[in-house]
């Protein structure tokens, strides 16, 4: 004799809670959750029969139930500073798809640098095992923000911002970077550079400008007297404009640089189009160089010499630290590591013109 209860019945309301849903499956609650939770020992008509009816009614277990449980959550809090820079989005893609693929749940809050504080409360309150901080924050803040996940036994790391007292962090040795651009448009003969996007407050172009200091200094230079900045003298709008009136600039002023150096590719695309526009050639009269050796790239002819961020590296150093800290002791120290970037040549830069 069959049961009455062998088959789901027709759904005509919502499923909400574990109880309901074993009430619509016909079985017991106790075994409707140890088929949900994967534990062994169960019939596999119990087990195909569960599957089936999760397909039919769309049911998916309540996560805080299990928080409440005790059970661990397998999630990870992200404050990313804001999506206005296309590196970020790669790094912020590149995290998400890697903590994925170790079967980690990533929540996402865009902040801007004073406003992480409700994003880490709310993330808290959600139980995540731990937290993320991608970009650039305003660092007494930040370190208050640290100090309470450290209080509250949340691992955290902060990706990109060096610098921030207790931090763990992991981010790219950008004046390592320009240092190596530096060199590189050295030994080819330059000795005068206009700095493109440099008067910027970041840290992160702080630590771009000491990598160019350092070069010329290796090389006996003195780097008020090798590099000019005009940015002030320029509305700055979008970066591609902005990197195309500062050359136009330069050369009109006259006894322009023989390269310039762009804190960014978007920069650099328009500093060759500047060229262009006042009648000479890159690299044959002008050198140009960008950063992040972003897709734009390769969309300017000639391609652009740039500095990569090896963001698979940085994220995938990233991802393994968090998840080595995730249910774990909060480490003693913090850890920071830099990530070794790469300089890509590309006919953007050449052979430095006597003027």
């Amino acid at each position: 004799m069959k049961s009455k209860h062998t088959e789901p019945k027709t759904v005509t309301r919502p499923i909400r809670s574990t109880t309901e849903f074993a009430r619509h499956v016909g079985l017991a609650r106790t075994t409707v959750s140890r088929v949900l939770n994967g534990q062994p020992g169960l019939k596999k008509k119990t087990i195909d029969r569960v599957n089936r009816a999760i397909e039919e009614t769309g049911f998916v277990p309540n996560a805080y139930a299990l928080h409440l449980k005790g059970k661990r959550t397998q999630t990870v809090g992200v404050c990313v500073q804001n999506l206005s820079f296309p590196i970020l989005v790669n790094k912020l893609a590149s995290l998400q798809a890697k903590l994925r693929d170790r079967e980690i749940t990533t929540f996402i809050e865009v902040v801007d640098g004073d406003s992480c504080e409700g994003a880490v409360r709310n993330f808290l309150s959600l139980r995540v095992e731990a937290m993320v901080f991608l970009g650039y924050f305003d660092e007494k803040k930040i370190e208050r923000q640290l100090q309470g996940l450290a209080n509250n036994g949340t691992p955290s790391l902060v990706i990109d911002h060096f610098g921030i007292k207790g931090a763990n962090t992991v981010t790219l040795d950008r004046a390592r970077g320009m240092v190596a651009i530096t060199e590189h448009l050295l030994d080819l003969g330059h000795r005068r550079f206009g700095l493109l996007g440099y008067s910027e407050s970041f840290r992160s172009t702080h630590e771009r400008t000491r990598g160019i200091r350092e070069a010329l200094e290796e090389r006996g230079l003195d780097f008020d007297k090798c590099t000019e900045n005009i940015d002030d003298q320029i509305v700055r709008t979008s970066d591609f404009e902005f990197g195309r009136a500062l050359v136009r600039a330069f050369i009109e002023r006259g006894r322009p640089p023989t390269a310039f150096i762009a804190l960014n590719d978007v920069l650099a695309a328009g500093a060759i189009h500047g060229v262009r526009d006042m009648g000479f050639r890159v690299p044959e009269d002008f050198s140009v160089s960008g950063f992040n050796n972003q897709d734009i790239c390769s969309m300017v002819v000639p391609n652009i010499t740039s500095v990569d961020q090896r963001v698979d590296k940085t994220v995938q150093v990233a991802v393994d630290f968090v998840i080595a800290q995730m249910g774990k002791p909060l480490r003693a120290k913090p850890v920071v590591k830099m990530i070794d970037p790469l300089l890509i040549v590309r006919g953007s830069t050449g052979p430095a013109r006597s003027r």
